[in-house]
C-alpha cells in the first residue's frame, strides 16, 4: 500500500474546473493521496485555474505568493510540499508561471490531467510542464471516483460532456486554452451518471464550454444531440433533476427546446449567455447571433416551458461600446427579465482579437457595470418576492447554519432554508416559501408531507426571517 499523503485542490472559475478537480483527486487517490480541506498540512497543492478574466489570473499569482511561504515553512520542518498549477492559466501561460512563481513544481494543461501521477514522479528531478493536446482521451484514463468519494461530495454532481469551443468570440481565450469542440460518447456519460446515482446523487448538471453544441456518438456510432442525451439520463433510477450549462444561443435546437417541455427532471432555469443587447457589439464580439435571434430563442423556450427563468452573462465596456449600445443592453435585460446574471467589465485577454482594439476608459466601464448590476439585483429581488406563498420542490443537500435547520436548492437554484430533520437531506421535499433574504428563500415543509411523514415530528417547524 502506498504511503498516505495529503492533497489540497483549489478550483477557480467554472463548473468544469470543479469537475476536473474531482477527477484529479480521484486519479491521485490510488497513489496514496487523501484530500484535505486546507493547504496548511498538504503534501501536494493543486490550483486549478481559470483564464477567462484578467483578475482571475492575477488571483492565482497572489495565491502562489502565499503558498511559497507555506512551502518554505514546510521545508524547515522537513516536509517536501509540491505545488502544481493546472487549468487554463497553465495552458495559456506555461513556462511564464515558473518565471513569476519559482515555487511551482508542475504546470499542467486541462487535457493532461490523466498524466498527473507520472508527472509528479518526474518533479523529483526538476520542474515539469505539460500543456500539449494529447491524442488520447483523458476521460478514458482518469480514475472513476469511489462511492465514498461521491457520497462525500454531496447529492448534486457535475459531469463534463463537452470541451472546447469553435465559436471564436473575439474576447474569449477558450478556443486557445481548451481547444476545438470535442464531445464524449453517450454511453460513457450514461455509465458515469449511473455510478453517481447508485452512490446517492440526485441531481446532475451537464457542463461544457458550449454544452448545447454536444454531438457525442451513441451506441450505434451516430451523432447524438444534447437533447437525446438528456432523455437517456432522465431514465436513470434515482436521478430526479437535470441541468446543463453553459449554452450558446445559436445551438439551442428545437429538440432541446422540446426537452424542456417533455422532461420534468429538466429544471426550469437556464443560463443562456448573451453578452450584449446591441447588435453592433454582438457583431464586434463575433457572437454569430443578433439581439432578435436571442429573443426568439427565449420566446420559444417560454412557449415550451412557461415557468422557465433565465440568467445570463454580460460584458460591459467592450471596445467601441457607446452609450446607445449599453442602453440596448439595459433594454434587453428588461425585455427578457433576467433573474440573475454574471456581469463583467471587459478585460483584454492576450492573443484574442479584441485585445488589439481601442479600449474604453475604466471609469466608463465602472459606471456601466454598476448600473447593470443594480438592475439585475432589482430583478432578482423582485423574483424572490414573487416566490412568497409558492410551494416548490426543494432538493435538500446540507445542514443549515442554525441548529435544526437544513438547506437545499429550489428548481430555480435559489438556496432554501427550513427547520426540518437532517433525514430530509438527499430528498426532494415540497416547501412553501414564506420569507426571503437577499439571496435566500425561507419556508416550511408543506403540510401534506409534514402530516404524512413517519420519520419525524414536524410540529416544531418554524419560519425563519431574513
Amino acid at each position: 500500500m502506498k504511503d498516505r499523503r495529503k492533497l489540497f485542490v483549489k478550483s477557480y472559475g467554472c463548473q468544469m474546473n470543479v469537475y476536473d478537480s474531482h477527477r484529479m483527486a480521484d486519479t491521485l487517490a490510488p497513489e496514496g493521496y487523501v484530500e484535505t480541506a486546507t493547504p496548511d498540512d498538504a503534501d501536494l497543492i493543486v490550483l486549478n485555474t481559470c483564464h477567462i478574466r484578467e483578475k482571475a489570473a492575477e488571483k492565482v499569482y497572489s495565491e502562489l505568493g502565499r503558498l511559497r511561504e507555506l512551502k518554505d515553512e514546510a521545508a524547515l520542518q522537513g516536509r517536501d510540499v509540491k505545488i502544481a498549477v493546472a487549468g487554463c492559466v497553465a495552458q495559456a501561460e506555461g513556462k511564464e508561471i515558473f518565471r513569476r512563481s519559482p515555487a511551482v513544481d508542475l504546470v499542467v494543461g486541462p487535457q493532461s490531467y490523466h498524466r498527473l501521477p507520472e508527472m509528479l514522479g518526474r518533479t523529483a528531478h526538476g520542474k515539469v510542464i505539460d500543456t500539449e493536446f494529447p491524442p488520447e482521451d483523458k476521460f478514458d484514463r482518469l480514475a472513476a471516483p469511489s462511492s465514498a468519494a461521491i457520497r462525500k461530495r454531496g447529492v448534486s454532481a457535475f459531469i463534463t460532456v463537452q470541451e472546447g469551443c469553435d465559436k471564436f468570440c473575439t474576447f474569449c481565450v477558450v478556443p486557445y486554452t481548451r481547444g476545438v469542440e470535442v464531445s464524449r460518447p453517450v454511453e460513457k456519460i450514461v455509465a458515469e451518471a449511473e455510478r453517481l446515482a447508485d452512490a446517492g446523487v440526485r441531481e446532475i448538471t451537464l457542463v461544457g464550454q458550449n454544452v448545447n453544441a454536444y454531438h457525442g456518438d451513441d451506441a450505434g456510432g451516430r451523432d447524438a444531440t444534447l437533447a437525446r442525451l438528456l432523455y437517456r439520463l432522465a431514465d436513470i433510477p434515482g436521478l430526479v433533476r437535470l441541468r446543463y450549462t453553459t449554452s450558446h444561443p445559436c445551438d439551442m435546437a428545437d429538440d432541446l427546446i422540446a426537452a424542456h417541455r417533455d422532461l420534468p427532471a429538466l429544471m426550469p432555469q437556464l443560463h443562456l449567455p448573451v453578452q450584449s443587447g446591441s447588435d453592433r457589439m454582438l457583431e464586434a464580439m463575433n457572437r454569430r447571433h443578433t439581439r432578435a435571434d436571442y429573443v426568439r430563442v427565449v420566446e420559444k423556450l417560454r412557449a415550451a416551458r412557461p415557468d422557465i427563468t433565465f440568467s445570463s452573462d454580460f460584458i460591459v465596456g467592450f471596445p467601441g461600446e457607446s452609450d446607445a449600445d449599453f442602453d440596448d443592453t439595459m433594454r434587453l435585460v428588461a425585455e427578457v427579465d433576467f433573474v440573475a446574471a454574471y456581469t463583467f467589465k471587459y478585460s483584454p485577454r492576450p492573443g484574442t482579437p479584441a485585445a488589439d482594439m481601442e479600449q474604453l476608459p475604466e471609469a466608463v466601464k465602472d459606471e456601466r457595470l454598476q448600473r447593470l448590476q443594480r438592475e439585475i439585483e432589482n430583478r432578482q429581488t423582485a423574483f424572490l418576492a414573487r416566490c412568497r406563498g409558492q410551494t416548490f420542490d426543494v432538493l435538500f443537500d446540507r445542514a443549515g447554519r442554525r441548529p435544526g435547520q437544513i438547506a437545499g436548492r429550489s428548481p430555480y437554484l435559489q438556496t432554501v432554508q427550513v427547520m426540518a430533520p437532517t433525514s430530509f437531506i438527499g430528498e426532494v421535499v415540497p416547501v412553501t416559501i414564506t420569507d426571503m433574504g437577499r439571496n435566500t428563500l425561507f419556508g416550511a415543509v408543506a403540510d401534506t408531507l409534514a402530516n404524512s411523514s413517519p420519520q419525524a415530528d414536524h410540529s416544531h417547524v418554524e419560519v425563519l426571517g431574513a
